[in-house]
C-alpha cells in the first residue's frame, strides 16, 4: 500500500499584521504632510511670531488626514496636494527670508568691524 499525500497550502504571505488581503490591489493612501507643516509653523514662529503664515498648510494637512481616516479618499487626496503646495510656497518664504536676515546681518557685522 502506498502512503496518501495530503494537500496542503502553505500561504506565501505572512497572515499578521500589514499582510495585503487577496483581491484587486487598491491605490497608495495620499500623505497629509503634518509633520512637515508643524515644522513650517515652528520655522515661521522662530521669525518674529510669525507662525500664522505657516497655518494654512497645517490646516490642509490635518483636513487631508481627517479624510483619510474617514475614508474619503478623494477628499484627502484634494486637501494633500493643497498642503504640499502650500508647504513648498512656506519652505521657499522660509528660506528666502532667513537668507535675507543673514545677508543684512553679515552686512552690519562688516560694516562694524570696519569703523
Amino acid at each position: 500500500m502506498e502512503p496518501r499525500q495530503a494537500d496542503v497550502s502553505i500561504p506565501l504571505q505572512s497572515s499578521g499584521w500589514g499582510a495585503a488581503a487577496p483581491g484587486p490591489r487598491s491605490e497608495p493612501q495620499p500623505r497629509d504632510y503634518v509633520l512637515w507643516s508643524v515644522f513650517n509653523v515652528l520655522l515661521w514662529c522662530a521669525l518674529g511670531g510669525l507662525g500664522c503664515c505657516g497655518f494654512p498648510a497645517l490646516v490642509c494637512s490635518v483636513k487631508a488626514r481627517d479624510c483619510k481616516l474617514s475614508g474619503d479618499l478623494e477628499g484627502a487626496r484634494r486637501h494633500s496636494h493643497r498642503a504640499r503646495v502650500a508647504n513648498i510656497v512656506c519652505s521657499v518664504a522660509v528660506a528666502l527670508v532667513w537668507l535675507i536676515f543673514i545677508v543684512i546681518f553679515a552686512t552690519f557685522i562688516s560694516r562694524f568691524r570696519h569703523t
